[in-house]
């Protein structure tokens, strides 16, 4: 059974940091890309961040130069380094086994971005 839980989430005041993890299993994870996504409320998930296999990364305009996707094959866990937050960062955050928004989730992480 493939199992993604994620930790790590918040609330961090704007140009913060945080780092979000993902703990997968179930599954052969060094072989399958995995995506970030991110929903707010009341709007649609949004990718944030892709890593392929052959370890070439992805990030939207939104977040580029922000956020750092990464992955530990050893531990099975993908991470979410998250700096320079913004309000507008804040959301629930999860991870996708595959590329894109679609896919086997995780539950999710509350990043709240808030003086």
């Amino acid at each position: 059974e493939v199992k993604l839980v994620e930790s790590g989430g918040g609330l961090v005041q704007p140009g913060g940091s945080l780092r979000l993890s993902c703990a997968a299993s179930g599954f052969t994870f060094s072989m399958h890309p995995m995506t970030w996504v991110r929903q707010a409320s009341g709007k649609g998930p949004e990718w944030v961040s892709i890593f392929y296999s052959d370890g070439t990364t992805m990030y939207p305009n939104s977040v580029k130069g922000r956020f750092t996707i990464s992955k530990d094959n050893a531990k099975n866990t993908l991470y979410l380094q998250m700096n320079n937050l913004k309000p507008e960062d804040t959301a629930l955050y999860y991870c996708v086994k595959g590329p894109g928004v679609s896919g086997i989730r995780g539950q999710g992480t509350q990043v709240t971005v808030s003086s």
